[in-house]
């Protein structure tokens, strides 16, 4: 008996179009919308892009695409995207700790009968629920991609970090991440292919706040050598070429480490780019000293030492870096920031290759 439905092809363009749907146009978002943009294929998917900022809206449009207004923390705001793409890109951050759990602004550990647990608030993952409950409200998408964070394996004491590795989330965020994680992989389950892309540090010269010039610049200290953790980096750039590439090339419920081939430690990386921007080395601490001055913040990214395996990202997903090296990425920033280009220098190539490393 034939179907009444029609086929897809039978279907009028404007149906048949893919729709991609962006959650969290922060700088990653919108570097993903200009690749979209000026890429192959430019201009043949229709992009939908999730804002709770009214004064975001013009910016997203002149990147081409169609904003939408709606917060993840407001569940009655998200009704209109059940059903709504083929594919979505998830970049928002998880729910923040709530100002009773003892992890607030502030450091008001709340009081009484309205004080929550903080074990539980730790794992709080309120946002990418909301979105899950939304999109399950009618057809799935094909696929959704997942901006994770490397700090669900914890600290791993410099060892080589494949995406098998047991997760072990120290941090408040790195566990809402893992969280986040557990309710993406249930909902790949019933039918979504789902992308977890664990990223390191990110860096570029044109993002907003907290570049590494900034970094030098303010003198930020770093660990001495004996106490230094090996991070791992991508740059920008790559890493929305990697959002992409995971939404049409990612296995279905498979994680991805996104980094770089660099393996060094923070203070080698601070004292490299101190080297290409012509910029003071960060002051270098004893561990001791370094969890009097610094941040909680700060210090915790100073606590966990891991190099990550990403053969998965160029094997899988076929990705090409632009910056295989943050040696080529923080020179592409220099010349962006307008600092003369030292490689036409004599000498100059021969101590920027030396300050590669892996």
């Amino acid at each position: 008996m034939p179907s009444n439905q029609p086929s897809l092809g039978a279907l009028p363009a404007r149906f048949r179009r893919q729709r991609l749907l962006i959650v969290g146009c922060g700088d990653i978002g919108q570097r993903v919308l200009r690749r979209l943009q000026t890429g192959p294929g430019a201009g043949r998917m229709q992009v939908l892009a999730l804002t709770s900022s009214v004064a975001r809206v013009a910016r997203l449009r002149a990147l081409g695409a169609r904003p939408l207004l709606g917060n993840l923390d407001a569940a009655a705001s998200l009704r209109r995207l059940a059903g709504l793409a083929t594919r979505v890109l998830h970049l928002a951050p998880p729910s923040p700790p709530s100002p009773l759990s003892g992890q607030g602004a502030g450091g008001d550990p709340g009081s009484g009968a309205h004080r929550r647990d903080p074990r539980t608030e730790a794992h709080r993952c309120d946002r990418t629920v909301a979105l899950a409950r939304v999109l399950r409200q009618r057809s799935l998408p094909q696929a959704l991609v997942y901006a994770s964070t490397s700090g669900v394996y914890g600290d791993c004491q410099g060892a080589l970090v494949p995406e098998t590795r047991r997760l072990a989330p120290a941090t408040p965020r790195a566990q809402r991440r893992a969280s986040a994680e557990r309710v993406l992989r249930e909902l790949g389950r019933a039918g979504l292919r789902v992308s977890l892309l664990r990223i390191p540090g990110i860096y570029a010269a044109d993002r907003a706040a907290d570049t590494v010039q900034d970094r030098l610049r303010r003198a930020i200290p770093v660990l001495r050598p004996e106490d230094d953790v090996f991070t791992s980096h991508i740059h920008a750039d790559d890493l929305a070429r990697a959002c992409i590439a995971a939404l049409w090339r990612g296995r279905p419920q498979r994680a991805y480490n996104v980094s770089d081939l660099t393996s060094m430690k923070m203070g080698d990386y601070f004292d490299l780019a101190a080297g290409l921007y012509g910029l003071p080395r960060p002051p270098r601490l004893p561990r001791s000293a370094a969890q009097q001055q610094l941040s909680p913040l700060r210090l915790s990214f100073m606590s966990e030492s891991r190099r990550l395996d990403n053969q998965r990202l160029l094997r899988e997903l076929g990705l090409r870096l632009l910056y295989p090296g943050v040696a080529e990425g923080l020179a592409a920033g220099r010349r962006t920031d307008g600092i003369a280009d030292a490689s036409n220098r004599p000498g100059a190539t021969g101590d920027l290759r030396a300050g590669q490393c892996g």
